[in-house]
């Protein structure tokens, strides 16, 4: 069936006189859980106000599909079934907030795991989260665990994996409903319990493997629970980890927690003391403030329904745009069909005429096949006459190698030889050296003169020997060098010849290349026939490519029609980030209102203390020392008893006195200890 959603007028919001006179009539404890539970219910109203309109509006443009007659009632009555699950666990989880927020301002903000309400809230949020579950097959059996999507929230946000680590370190926990339960407590103390859910929502494409689509976390009920969730920051929890059997744990809910009545714990408060009133007025005006921000951000809500209604008018042009274009698209096709049946008719006509061609060119191949193969003969035996004229000139290139060596060995004789005549003339010049010395000797002694002319005439025989021989290696030089000259000449002589040989070989080539290119310019001609025919082929098909662009156009006006719906999303987007200021703003009021608790506790530890008369007091209340002119009496400003200059030197700023005014030792420790505890 269909659900009808009504939005909320200006006029129907109380205004801030109202409020202030309901929080005076109602006693204190529901003074302060009041603005939590409405800013959480406040939460879930808009959420589902904003879920409404967006289902109206996409009912109204076609894009949910509303339940046909086509449905079987057994489906009518599973889903009758899963929507009444999901609205009373929703139900459990509002009365389990309300009464464990209540409870724990009524018995102080921190709670143990002892305390049965916190349990029960566990319970609660459990069968929550087990809601739907798709069960999976192991080897083990069947697996339906809601641990999890919880392990999910560790790759979305960093911040969760100091719980993951936590949970996995402990050795206690041996099956995954524990770890699940664990992981619950270690949120819930870390305060970001809803934050971390909220992650989890927001990627529901990852949450469809573990959930069925009519779960309570795939629908909007689970946004709600989010929201609700919000006003459990204010509780302290101190939950202990290792002595509990979180495997063991049986999930059932007591039902006798709901049907107790809360009692009052607190009567009225004096209004006597000013600093409380203060703290009263900066409340109302923090009040007041918020009352202005929701206004606020109830126009920009009414802008928001503005711009959706605006939305819904393009919506409905688009879609008559789609209508005339449909009607311009079956127009298309029956143009497309009358130019395929002309396409198909000139295909035809060419498919014949390239038959025709293709015969006269199979004719004309055979004969160019017959030209090729007597042309190739012809290269073959020209190829022969090459690799024998090739043959021919290794030989001569060895031939003309040994001649080389030969040459090379002659070199080496002559450089011999003439090593051999640059040390007969070292030995002439030593002879004439010998003479120069024998010479001066004659002079010296000219007895000794006839000895020695012998042996001079002697050494002259043999230096005209060593000429003979001079000249007789002198003629060999002469006729080497000769025959090397006549080596070079024959060398040069049989260079020519191949040379000669090699340009006629050349020429040879050079005409079996010109004929071979009027050969490939006659399949070039015919090449260029056949590339003429298949550009005629190529226009046709582009005619058919500009038919199919103008059905890509088609498709692209399809892809505007998804753009505008992606706009629509993100105005809900924008609408699901005023909710979450609403919530942070109840936030900033809960942190006022525990502002207001200190100042009550302070105020209750003042009730006991009354002021004490000089005349009253003989000794000093801490040191017990007998009052005179030299000891003087001083009063504490915060107890009223009378001590001495030494017991009372301190100074502190109270709230009943503006500057810092002297207090006794006793109470200056204890006011410190709780200005450290609300700090």
């Amino acid at each position: 069936k269909e659900e009808d959603f009504e939005i909320i007028d200006k006029k129907q919001l109380p205004d801030a006189a109202e409020l202030r006179n309901e929080e005076k009539a109602k006693p204190e404890e529901a003074r302060w859980s009041a603005p939590i539970l409405s800013l959480a219910r406040k939460a879930s109203e808009n959420l589902a106000l904003g879920y409404g309109s967006a289902l109206k509006s996409a009912s109204l443009v076609g894009l949910v599909s509303k339940p046909g007659s086509s449905d079987s009632p057994a489906k009518t009555s599973a889903r009758c079934h899963t929507m009444e699950e999901r609205a009373n666990l929703m139900n459990m989880m509002k009365l389990s907030i309300k009464i464990l927020i209540q409870s724990a301002l009524s018995l102080g903000r921190t709670l143990d795991s002892d305390f049965p309400p916190l349990q029960q809230f566990f319970v609660v949020l459990e069968h929550c989260l087990k809601h739907g579950l798709k069960v999976k097959k192991t080897f083990i059996g069947q697996n339906k665990s809601f641990f999890g999507p919880l392990e999910l929230v560790e790759k979305l946000c960093p911040e969760a994996s100091d719980i993951a680590t936590s949970v996995k370190n402990l050795p206690e926990l041996k099956t995954a409903v524990g770890r699940g339960r664990a992981w619950l407590y270690l949120a819930l103390m870390q305060k970001k319990l809803a934050d971390y859910l909220k992650v989890l929502l927001d990627h529901k494409h990852l949450l469809s493997e573990f959930y069925e689509p009519d779960a309570l976390m795939m629908e909007e009920e689970g946004a709600v629970i989010v929201g609700l969730l919000v006003g459990l920051n204010v509780i302290d929890a101190n939950l202990c980890l290792k002595g509990e059997d979180l495997d063991s744990q049986v999930g059932v809910i007591d039902f006798s927690l709901y049907l107790k009545e809360t009692q009052d714990s607190d009567g009225k408060q004096d209004g006597g003391i000013t600093a409380v009133l203060d703290q009263k007025h900066y409340v109302e005006e923090l009040n007041r403030h918020l009352s202005c921000t929701v206004a606020d951000l109830q126009n920009k809500i009414d802008c928001l329904e503005k711009t959706n209604s605006k939305l819904q008018e393009e919506l409905a042009a688009a879609t008559d745009r789609i209508g005339s274009l449909q009607e311009e698209q079956q127009q298309l096709k029956q143009e497309n069909e009358l130019i395929r049946e002309r396409s198909e008719k000139s295909v035809e006509v060419t498919k014949e005429d390239t038959k025709v061609e293709l015969d006269t060119y199979k004719q004309s191949r055979q004969g160019l096949d017959e030209m090729y193969s007597d042309v190739w003969k012809q290269l073959k035996e020209e190829k022969k006459i090459r690799l024998e004229l090739e043959k021919e000139l290794e030989l001569q290139i060895g031939m003309k190698t040994e001649m080389e060596i030969a040459m090379k060995l002659l070199e080496k004789d002559t450089h011999e030889k003439q090593d051999t005549l640059v040390a007969l003339r070292q030995q002439l010049e030593e002879v004439k050296a010998i003479n120069l010395q024998m010479f001066h000797k004659s002079q010296n002694a000219e007895c000794s003169l006839q000895q020695k002319t012998e042996a001079i005439s002697s050494f002259e025989g043999k230096t005209n020997e060593m000429m003979s021989s001079m000249k007789r290696m002198e003629e060999r030089l002469q006729q080497a060098e000769k025959a090397r000259q006549a080596a070079e000449d024959r060398c040069n002589k049989m260079k020519q010849e191949l040379a000669e040989r090699l340009d006629s070989c050349r020429q040879q080539m050079a005409q079996l290349d010109s004929k071979c290119s009027t050969l490939e310019k006659e399949l070039k001609s015919e090449k260029e026939q056949r590339q003429t025919l298949q550009k005629e082929l190529h226009q046709e098909k582009d005619a058919t490519t500009l038919l199919k662009t103008e059905l890509q156009q088609m498709e692209g006006l399809k892809k505007e029609l998804r753009k505008l719906q992606d706009e629509k999303q993100q105005l809900k987007k924008v609408r699901e980030e005023q909710e979450q200021a609403l919530q942070e703003m109840g936030l900033h009021l809960s942190q006022s209102k525990l502002k207001m608790e200190d100042i009550k506790e302070v105020n209750k530890a003042l009730k006991g203390h009354t002021w004490l008369k000089d005349d009253e007091a003989t000794h000093c209340k801490q040191c017990k020392k007998e009052f005179s002119i030299s000891r003087r009496k001083h009063h504490c400003r915060n107890c009223g008893d009378i001590f001495c200059n030494t017991c009372s030197s301190n100074e502190l700023a109270l709230p009943s006195y503006p500057k810092p005014v002297r207090v006794c030792d006793n109470c200056h420790t204890l006011l410190l200890q709780q200005c450290s505890n609300s700090s």
